[in-house]
């Protein structure tokens, strides 16, 4: 594209250069013509010449501009080479005051919805790929470095160290007696009674054992230990059918109130308390608990690569999309995070930026500069020697016309 733009500069710069060469051919015939054919060749002449001269002129302007003409020192040429540390602070500044301050980027970002640009990009079926092989390879390869380690490090030490301060007693006080408001508390209780059963079904051939261990040989003899166990049996059976039935069996509504006390002994029995925070040091300290932590990030960290490297991506990008269009508190909280964060990035690293642009353009020698501007607008300087050349051949006409109303 660049290429192609340049080319077509240049057969412009070389369609320019022959008009000009088209003038002074049509001034020297012009000028031949008025003797040897006719005197009226002399608006030809007047067109020509003024022609040729508005073309030099515009010539040797656009020329000034980058360079020496015709690699004459001539004082006021290749004005852009020699002001290149000047035209350097100029954009930084114009940058800096014009499009890098807070005021002018969160006037600019008012009314631009990021929430429904980030919505459209998902939505997109593209996106989800071209989301999943980028944020999957950025990770893969944080993931790698010694510094991934190092952090995740210290973000294990930070949260044993953090667990290890705080204690626990309470907080597990306070979260049974939420659960128990809520009922939550339950369901656990409804398990343990179907564990029960269970457990009752698989160990009855124990307790029979048991029975009979434990009973004289006359009473086995007397089948007294059959009895026994039968009746053993089946009343645990119906205890634990009772208390699978009825939610408000009395065995039920002592285990709630002992759980209650037990929350509140959490809270408030220091010899609890105590016992509570010795087990949670011994824990801390066992070198399992440790390997635990880590190999439960590991599983985290491979499940998250799984996700993206799988169908997973794209299901996320659809309902992260969905969330943005539904959510009527989502979006605005987007918008207003994506200009903060904008306006952020203006006011504290405007400077910085304008910086860059200025020791950049400095940086530039004489010949990178002249290229770089001259090609970004040497279509339009063509255009400007067309102009000149064919405009001041029209002045020359006209000059002449008013000449000849004057004289005659």
């Amino acid at each position: 594209m660049e290429e192609e733009r340049l080319r077509s500069a240049r057969r412009l710069r070389a369609l320019a250069t022959g008009l000009l060469v088209v003038m002074a051919a049509l001034l020297l015939f012009s000028t031949w013509a008025m003797r040897a054919i006719h005197p009226e060749f002399v608006w030809l002449q007047a067109f020509s010449e003024a022609a040729l001269v508005g073309g030099l002129a515009d010539w040797f302007a656009v020329t000034a501009l980058f360079r020496h003409p015709m690699g004459l020192p001539i004082p006021h040429t290749a004005i852009i080479p020699r002001s290149r540390d000047r035209i350097g602070e100029s954009l930084a500044q114009f940058l800096r005051s014009n499009f890098l301050t807070p005021r002018i980027v969160g006037r600019r970002l008012e009314n631009f919805d990021a929430a429904t640009a980030i919505a459209g990009f998902l939505e997109r079926p593209q996106a989800a790929g071209r989301v999943r092989v980028a944020v999957a390879r950025l990770l893969r390869q944080l993931a790698a470095t010694p510094a991934a380690e190092a952090v995740l490090g210290r973000m294990h030490q930070g949260a044993m160290q953090r667990l290890a301060d705080t204690e626990i007693s309470p907080l597990l006080g306070r979260m049974l007696e939420a659960a128990m408001a809520d009922g939550r508390h339950q369901p656990v209780i409804d398990a343990l009674i179907a564990w029960g059963v269970r457990t009752l079904d698989s160990q009855e051939g124990l307790i029979r054992d048991m029975v009979k261990e434990r009973t004289a040989w006359l009473l086995r003899l007397l089948k007294v230990d059959d009895k026994v166990a039968d009746a053993i049996v089946a009343g645990l059976r119906g205890l634990l059918a009772d208390l699978r039935d009825n939610p408000e069996h009395p065995i039920r509504n002592k285990a709630d109130q002992a759980l209650a006390s037990f929350a509140r002994e959490l809270q408030e029995k220091p010899e609890l308390r105590a016992k509570v925070e010795r087990v949670k040091q011994e824990l801390l300290t066992n070198q399992a608990v440790s390997d635990w932590v880590e190999g439960l990030w590991a599983q985290v960290r491979q499940w998250l690569f799984g996700a993206l490297e799988g169908e997973g991506a794209g299901v996320i990008a659809r309902d992260m999309a969905a969330a943005l269009h539904q959510d009527p508190a989502l979006a605005p909280a987007i918008n207003q995070l994506v200009r903060r964060a904008v306006v952020g990035i203006a006011a504290d690293h405007g400077d910085a930026i304008v910086t860059l642009v200025s020791d950049t353009v400095k940086s530039w020698d004489a010949g990178t500069i002249t290229e770089k501007l001259e090609s970004a607008v040497m279509r339009d300087l063509q255009y400007i020697r067309f102009n000149g050349t064919l405009i001041g051949g029209l002045i020359g006409v006209v000059l002449h016309a008013v000449l000849l109303l004057a004289s005659g």
